[in-house]
């Protein structure tokens, strides 16, 4: 059997389609075919079902597959490791990120990395904190970072940081000139949130509760783009952490407005990696990388913490006297 075989059915598992597959590997489609038989050949029983919805596996394809995808990534890893030892200092990193981490952190620690870097190559993968906790264990990717990453066998959270939310919004909001707000102003105000399913719209409505305000959700959506669209034309309030936003705050487009509650709400960040191989150099090199940015992220969070307790303790020790 020839990795070519393992290479040619995992495309068609990928795409579900020999047309497809033969399309993204450069080949003709009855080279996909024959690799696929001679697949069959070799275990005696049939991989795949052809039907009028397309390409189904069978039982045995099914068992093939997760061991074909976790071979291959296997393959590539050692691959890397082999060039590594012959000094090459490149290879090639799959990673899957949230949409809300990539402006304000995975940008920009990738532009920073290639810098001393630049033989490594990167996949970046937008996909939902499940879909990459599954990608991982699956062996499709090397590494994620997202929000509120689900606990997942096969999978470590190789560093784990949180970071509060702000209220953001256009420079002309009516609350922009705010040194702060809290929940119970941004009531009465059209909010622009992620449906229930995402762990930032969670914690938001978690923390509505506790205080008893009821919030207004006039727009609920996945796209972060069509969040911030909504925030820079006045329409809309978002409450997320202030990276999510920061290349808009820079460009003027939009102000991050601090949360003053005594429970701030926080949106978790984790950087995850597989629990049960070894990363390749490449991946190894931006893993460390990426945690030396986020633990930076941290230790600013933490200082203006103190800062901002330190001025609360000043304006009550003042406000006694």
């Amino acid at each position: 059997m020839q990795i070519h075989a393992l290479i040619y059915f995992n495309e068609v598992v990928r795409t579900r389609s020999f047309r497809k597959a033969a399309a993204a590997l450069g080949v003709a489609p009855t080279a996909i075919s024959r690799q696929v038989e001679n697949l069959e050949h070799y275990f005696g029983a049939p991989l795949l079902e052809r039907g009028a919805r397309g390409i189904r596996l069978t039982a045995a394809g099914e068992l093939l597959a997760a061991r074909a995808a976790r071979t291959l990534r296997d393959i590539d890893v050692t691959r890397s490791l082999i060039a590594d030892l012959k000094g090459l200092q490149g290879g090639s990193v799959t990673v899957y990120a949230g949409e809300a981490i990539v402006s304000g952190l995975l940008a920009p620690a990738l532009a920073d990395f290639s810098v001393s870097f630049p033989r490594i190559r990167f996949e970046i993968v937008i996909a939902t904190a499940g879909a990459a906790v599954e990608a991982l264990a699956a062996g499709a990717a090397d590494m994620a970072l997202t929000l509120f990453a689900p606990a997942r066998a096969g999978v470590q959270v190789r560093f784990r940081t949180e970071q509060p939310h702000a209220a953001i919004m256009a420079p002309g909001h009516a609350l922009a000139r705010a040194g702060s707000v809290t929940i119970a102003d941004l009531c009465g105000h059209a909010l622009a949130v992620p449906n229930a399913s995402y762990g930032a719209r969670q914690a938001l409505d978690a923390a509505a509760r506790d205080l008893g305000c009821t919030l207004d959700p006039v727009y609920v959506t996945g796209s972060l783009e069509m969040q911030k669209e909504l925030a820079r034309r006045g329409a809309a309030i978002l409450v997320l952490p202030e990276m999510t936003v920061r290349r808009e705050c820079e460009a003027g487009e939009l102000v991050a407005i601090p949360i003053r509650e005594a429970r701030p709400i926080r949106t978790r960040i984790d950087l995850c990696a597989p629990a049960d191989r070894a990363p390749s150099f490449a991946a190894t090199r931006l893993l460390d990388f990426l945690e030396r940015r986020l633990r930076a992220l941290a230790d600013t969070d933490r200082a203006a913490d103190a800062a901002s307790a330190a001025v609360s303790a000043t304006l009550r020790t003042r406000h006694r006297r």
